[in-house]
């Protein structure tokens, strides 16, 4: 095992007392400015501890606001076992829609409904903003002035991601089968779903495509944390 750097002692005990992203400058701040190292000597430290992570049950990953020590996504679902309170497990709808957020932003919600096919419940959209996985970002300029939506860095953060061009292309995704609904975009469901699968979630299961007309409070979206 090749030696670890000098300060990767002490960048790997930032990360875990953290239990967040960190990011390079958030760290440089945290020693007295005396001993302030510059970003390649963190930069080195963080390279050479996550080389030392290889072939163990935890990574370090960078993602939009830092760097994070996680679990490796192979493991997770035995050590959500640790915690009596299962995943949280989203509609095949509600992860539909976030997908096309990511992918086709801006996008309004009318043209998320034109491409589903079916009305975007209230409750989707109510529980993707209170995820903090989207914002407006601006309004289209026609009548109306409809809000166009986005992603936000707690999205890229959430599914491991450093940047939208980390997004796995839908080339990548023609092989995932598990979520079959007819869409202008066929692949967007499955994008979601391996999205969900790398961070910990479960897609809801089951053949139905419909959902409730806005407002309703139908089953089918509803965020659950089954008992």
């Amino acid at each position: 095992m090749n030696e670890l750097h000098p300060l990767a002692g002490v960048v790997e005990a930032v990360l875990l007392a953290a239990g967040r992203p960190v990011s390079l400058e958030q760290m440089r701040e945290l020693f007295d400015e005396a001993q302030r190292p510059p970003d390649d000597e963190i930069g080195a430290a963080l390279e050479s501890l996550q080389q030392s992570y290889a072939g163990r049950g935890v990574e370090l990953r960078e993602v939009a606001s830092g760097w994070r020590v996680q679990i490796r996504p192979q493991y997770a679902d035995v050590v959500s076992r640790l915690w009596q309170e299962r995943p949280s497990r989203y509609s095949r709808a509600l992860l539909e829609t976030l997908a096309l957020i990511a992918y086709r932003q801006p996008i309004t919600r009318s043209e998320i409904e034109e491409i589903r096919g079916v009305t975007v419940s209230t409750t989707i959209m109510r529980t993707l903003h209170e995820r903090n996985w989207i914002r407006v970002v601006g309004h289209r300029e026609v009548p109306g002035r409809p809000e166009l939506l986005g992603t936000t860095r707690e999205f890229l953060d959430y599914f491991g991601l450093k940047s939208l061009d980390d997004l796995p292309t839908l080339a990548e995704l023609q092989d995932l089968d598990d979520i079959k609904v007819q869409l202008e975009l066929p692949d967007a469901a499955r994008v979601a779903a391996l999205m969900a699968e790398e961070a910990g979630i479960a897609a809801a299961a089951g053949d139905e495509t419909s959902e409730p007309e806005a407002g309703a409070t139908g089953d089918a979206d509803l965020e659950r944390t089954p008992a």
